[in-house]
């Protein structure tokens, strides 16, 4: 049996298979201008998301942020993007935040926060806890969600607000998070290189945002070596073939250990990045799919 018989449909593999013949050079190597024009110009060539009652750019809270208004608006989402703290930027998930507010009917405020390593820790935490503490105030059901480091920003920012006795948002719903700075976990070795995202490449990352290494077990910079206890009922979606697997599915499992209500489970066969990979494969358009349905669950016991 081939390693490629365990992933979850042809296209991924045929994608898998081909970032394998010709791999990137390392994101240390490049440097962060080069890895972020890259990631613009893929952005650029991509079909757009689906049209909406509204898409504005525009301040919150003294913070770029894209709002994505439905015709009827049930919810307010805060959306953080990944990107390893340095790359991804509001058009790297245009066409994610689109699909977002079409399936779950929720208004989506995807935050342009600052980067690494112009702006290390914790300026994006600080602009993502500004535009949520709006979002609050303004009413209603609110919930943040991030992929990857927009996971660890989304979750970051749970922790602030409930350390400072402020209000919570309502969920937070986080996609193959980084919970872990240290990248100490099994999979980051099992997993290292050869699908999709490379540890080393996350290292990078890290060390651009927190260059102190003895901060990257701090717990407002590493959620999973925080008191859970009190945080907002979670959603948690983790990949097979992901370095950050085993962090998040320890995450999640230390939220239901500190009685938050937390729905998790690890996709099969699928690699990191599957919510902005739908046109790549079919099954990572469906896992985004089951997240929509997550998420529209949760607001509808809102």
């Amino acid at each position: 049996m081939s390693v490629m018989d365990h992933v979850a449909d042809p296209a991924l593999a045929a994608f898998v298979a081909a970032a394998r013949a010709t791999p990137a050079t390392p994101a240390r190597t490049v440097g962060a201008g080069p890895v972020r024009r890259g990631q613009r110009a893929r952005a650029a060539v991509r079909p757009p998301g689906p049209a909406l009652a509204e898409v504005s750019d525009e301040p919150v809270a003294g913070v770029p942020v894209r709002i994505y208004r439905p015709a009827q608006s049930r919810a307010t989402i805060v959306y953080a993007h990944g990107g390893m703290w340095v790359i991804g930027d509001l058009e790297s998930h245009d066409r994610a935040c689109r699909l977002l507010a079409e399936a779950t009917g929720a208004t989506v405020i995807a935050v342009d926060y600052r980067r690494a390593p112009e702006h290390p820790w914790p300026a994006a935490v600080d602009d993502v806890v500004a535009v949520l503490q709006h979002a609050i105030a303004a009413g209603g059901t609110v919930c943040v969600m991030g992929d990857s480091a927009g996971g660890n920003l989304a979750t970051l920012a749970c922790l602030r607000l409930r350390d400072a006795g402020e209000p919570l948002p309502y969920a937070q719903i986080l996609l193959y998070p980084n919970t872990d700075l240290t990248l100490s976990r099994p999979s980051t070795r099992t997993k290292a290189t050869g699908w999709a995202l490379d540890t080393d490449d996350v290292a990078w990352g890290a060390e651009l945002w927190v260059p102190d290494p003895a901060m990257r077990t701090d717990p407002r910079v590493s959620p999973l070596y925080a008191d859970l206890h009190g945080l907002p009922r979670a959603v948690v979606v983790t990949v097979e073939h992901d370095p950050l697997r085993d962090e998040g599915d320890e995450y999640a499992d230390r939220l239901r250990a500190a009685g938050v209500p937390a729905v998790h489970r690890c996709e099969a066969g699928l690699v990191h990045g599957f919510l902005t990979m739908d046109l790549v494969s079919p099954a990572c358009a469906k896992a985004a799919e089951r997240v929509f349905a997550d998420i529209t669950a949760l607001l509808a016991d809102a």
